[in-house]
């Protein structure tokens, strides 16, 4: 993965934000919205698209685009750090591989007391039986 080549290939769109901020918010576009093609995406390579392709895609839009925004802060540049800040930690999560799970053993000593205890109470229920006319 390239940092610098993804960095030139996102679009970026400034747009107004909502909420609290009285006229400001009404005259200043500071909300970013920022897009990246997977697909069409030179800093990754077919392997690495695969595997984003694969652990983000409930995050893809169905042409493989990556959108995302800020409008956590009121200027733009700030909001545009911090959702360039998102889209390089989502992919570089996106591109870390989980180690196939082992399930555990139980161990010797479990398997010893569970077989103890099985037999100690099979032992009590001969003991409540009615004796036999032998």
């Amino acid at each position: 993965m390239n940092k610098d080549i993804l960095l030139k290939e996102v679009t970026y769109k400034a747009v107004r934000s909502s909420g609290a901020g009285g006229q400001h918010v009404n005259k200043v576009s500071t909300k970013v919205v920022i897009s990246f093609d997977l697909a069409k995406s030179e800093g990754l390579s077919d392997a690495e698209k695969v595997l984003l392709n694969k652990t983000i895609s409930n995050r893809l839009t169905s042409d493989q685009v990556l959108i995302l925004s800020c409008d956590a802060s009121r200027s733009q540049l700030k909001n545009k750090t911090i959702v360039i800040r998102r889209l390089l930690e989502i992919l570089t999560e996106g591109l870390k591989v989980q180690n196939k799970r082992i399930p555990a053993k139980p161990s010797k000593n479990f398997i010893k007391k569970a077989k103890a205890k099985k037999s100690q109470r099979g032992e009590l229920k001969q003991l409540r039986r009615k004796p036999g006319l032998d």
